[in-house]
């Protein structure tokens, strides 16, 4: 359900790194909300180095852009956020101060997968019964 894009400049990540980022933002977004790793998408993108600045000089954030189903208690989204940032600098090297997390939400009903509407959090398992059918 949640989807995270990780927007980088080309080579700023090796593939292992890749790997070991998205398998931290999936188990941090799991476990704070709640809902199993399979949920969770993580998505990398990368621009040419000429494409990505930062103040108007070219540089090389990590900027972590996630959406989630609105109804998660603010609390947990900052954590959320603050915990994603803090991974992301330890698994990648990148300074924390050059990374960017910026969680969005709407409606659940705003999003289809697998052909269903999405659930509001806390009605996952009916919505699960229902994709087993």
């Amino acid at each position: 359900m949640p989807i995270y894009t990780c927007t980088t400049a080309q080579g700023t990540l090796e593939g292992a790194t890749k790997g070991e980022l998205a398998g931290e933002i999936t188990r941090i977004h799991s476990e704070i909300n709640h809902v199993p790793p399979a949920y969770v998408n993580v998505v990398f993108t990368e621009l040419p180095r000429d494409s990505v600045y930062v103040g108007g000089e070219p540089g090389a954030p990590l900027l972590i852009t996630g959406w989630a189903r609105r109804g998660h208690p603010q609390e947990s989204t900052t954590r959320l956020a603050l915990e994603l940032s803090a991974a992301a600098s330890r698994v990648t090297g990148i300074p924390e101060r050059s990374v960017l997390v910026v969680i969005q939400d709407s409606p659940a009903r705003s999003a289809v997968e697998g052909g269903q509407v999405l659930p509001d959090p806390g009605h996952e398992k009916e919505w699960m019964s229902r994709q087993e059918v």
